[in-house]
């Protein structure tokens, strides 16, 4: 298992002893501007300098309290158990550490809770905000006239924010229904990759599996 530690300043991956002697690596959770979901979701029809899609904040929306076994989404990760919580030394400081486990990656991430929020991690969506995300699967695509590449971008920050909303968003917008043209192999990976986080979270909220959770986003995503 790989465990990644986030540290509170600087990003660094160092050897770290590990079970059955697996590699670990400790890695920076680099703090964002705390931001709602609708002006995170706001910030993709943007532009930055240079033509560069704006930064996309990662924060969540609120401070939330995390407990031992609740099910959390970390941004760059998807959706994780929370372990423990502990206090550890690093670096000669004492930090309280959420440590987050993401079996299907076999990862560890520990998270400082001091930050937490401007990491961009939080609990599960509520069936209510989750069916807002599903129904936006059944819209029209919105596919923008510029290059795949800056596309790719936007489609990657979105699904890298952990908001439900922009995610569907990705998935509605790469789906292809039969007589459609084919997707290209960038744009299939990208489909599969805002799909799998989708499933991820709806079978944590439906507390069913993975599979299952495919086969329902299927049903909304069928031409009617």
């Amino acid at each position: 298992m790989t465990e990644s530690t986030a540290n509170v300043e600087a990003e660094a991956a160092t050897p770290a002893p590990a079970p059955v002697a697996a590699p670990a690596a400790a890695q920076a959770a680099a703090p964002a501007a705390p931001r709602t979901a609708a002006e995170t979701r706001a910030q993709y029809s943007q532009q930055g300098m240079n033509g560069r899609p704006a930064p996309i904040s990662r924060a969540s929306n609120k401070d939330e309290t995390f407990s031992q076994n609740d099910y959390v989404v970390y941004p760059t990760h998807g959706v994780g158990k929370v372990e423990k919580i502990a206090v550890e030394e690093i670096a000669g400081h004492k930090l309280e550490l959420i440590h987050i486990t993401f079996e299907e990656n076999r990862m560890t991430l520990r998270v400082p809770v001091a930050k937490a929020r401007s990491a961009g991690l939080r609990r599960l969506s509520t069936k209510k905000a989750y069916d807002e995300a599903l129904a936006t699967l059944k819209g029209r695509a919105r596919v923008k006239r510029t290059m795949w590449s800056r596309r790719a971008q936007e489609y990657e920050a979105k699904i890298n924010s952990g908001d439900p909303m922009a995610i569907a968003e990705v998935v509605r917008d790469l789906h292809r229904n039969a007589g459609q043209p084919d997707q290209s192999f960038s744009e299939r990976q990208i489909y599969e990759a805002a799909l799998d986080r989708m499933a991820a979270e709806l079978a944590a909220i439906d507390q069913t599996d993975k599979p299952t959770a495919l086969a329902k986003l299927g049903t909304y995503l069928k031409t009617p």
